[in-house]
């Protein structure tokens, strides 16, 4: 396999190419993501711009405090999506600082240009970022390739493709903040391994996650799943009406979908969310990344391996879409954590 380095393709347009710039605006973000997420108030679930705190009261905060394993991240312009996917990128900085173990950082991502009926790891030696390069974890993408059920990108596909690339700037951030900010681990080496997930049936939705189980419940990977929620409007081609007895407004009854399958993430039924996504055709982009990462998860509580507890830190949307002449993305960041005994 002939290796190549791939580039910063979306920098300048998605996200901003300069580098103190971009420092910046990440810093922002994580800073009000970990002012919010240190409130004493313990009867929220998660974050949200349209829920209240007596919706979600009846959730036991306390015992989400294991330590961080996954986090699902959205992956839109980060003036978008930035604000929401530091609640992941917080989990990812506690996870370094914490597990002395972690080594690695895989993305799960969808593939939004090209058709692909399996699973690619990427072919690149280097991931560039405004904020320094990530090198990619050859030796683990090595045991994947022999298993023989894995393909590898070509630079081209692997450049275009949007969804991996947001998740490079947040990781190389949070990197650099750590070996900054704490002496103890100013040696840090972590490595990234991008996965992309193609538009496969549930059955191999559930080979894949049997294939990945092992290598993701390995103390020292951590998983970055990559998926924003409901894109609502005409320009998407998905334009559901509230019902009277659901919602009122169309944004509360996009939440309302969105929440039923963030719901069924939390509760690890890839099963259920599967037929959730035949009902309602909700278009989560990164619903086979998140599909097969389930179904590790499933795997490897099923074999004693390891158990996981996944809770959604924050949910906004790009817009307030009342009428047929608007449109809106939703973004959801979650984090999973060893569950306590």
């Amino acid at each position: 396999m002939k290796s190549y380095v791939r580039r910063a393709h979306h920098a300048g347009s998605w996200y901003s190419e300069e580098p103190n710039e971009l420092d910046e605006a990440l810093a922002n973000y994580l800073a009000k993501a970990m002012v919010a997420s240190s409130k004493s108030s313990s009867d929220v679930a998660y974050e949200t711009e349209s829920t209240t705190d007596s919706e979600n009261g009846n959730v036991d905060r306390d015992r989400h405090t294991g330590v961080p394993r996954a986090s699902i991240s959205p992956h839109a312009g980060f003036q978008y999506s930035g604000p929401t996917a530091a609640y992941s990128y917080l989990a990812l900085k506690e996870a370094l600082i914490s597990n002395p173990s972690l080594r690695t950082v895989v993305v799960l991502h969808p593939s939004h240009h090209i058709y692909l009926d399996g699973c690619a790891v990427s072919g690149a030696s280097t991931l560039e970022t405004p904020l320094g390069d990530l090198v990619v974890d050859n030796n683990l993408r090595e045991q994947m390739l022999s298993t023989g059920k894995f393909d590898v990108m070509e630079k081209r596909v692997d450049e275009q493709e949007h969804s991996g690339e947001m998740q490079y700037p947040f990781i190389a951030k949070v990197i650099n903040d750590v070996k900054k900010h704490t002496p103890e681990h100013d040696n840090l080496s972590i490595k990234v391994l991008p996965i992309m997930i193609g538009s496969i049936k549930q059955k191999k939705e559930e080979l894949f996650g049997k294939l990945l189980a092992p290598f993701l419940s390995d103390d020292g990977v951590f998983t970055v799943i990559s998926s924003d929620f409901c894109h609502w409007g005409k320009r998407f081609s998905y334009t559901p009406q509230p019902s009277r007895e659901v919602a009122n407004e169309v944004h509360e009854y996009i939440e309302y979908l969105d929440r039923k399958g963030m719901s069924l993430i939390e509760m690890q039924r890839p099963g259920a969310f599967a037929d959730y996504l035949r009902e309602y055709s909700n278009t989560i982009c990164g619903r086979h990344p998140i599909a097969v990462w389930l179904n590790t998860v499933v795997t490897n509580r099923e074999e004693g391996k390891e158990r996981l507890d996944v809770r959604f830190a924050k949910y906004a949307q790009s817009g307030k879409a009342t009428s047929l002449r608007d449109f809106s993305v939703s973004y959801a960041s979650a984090v999973a954590r060893t569950a306590n005994s």
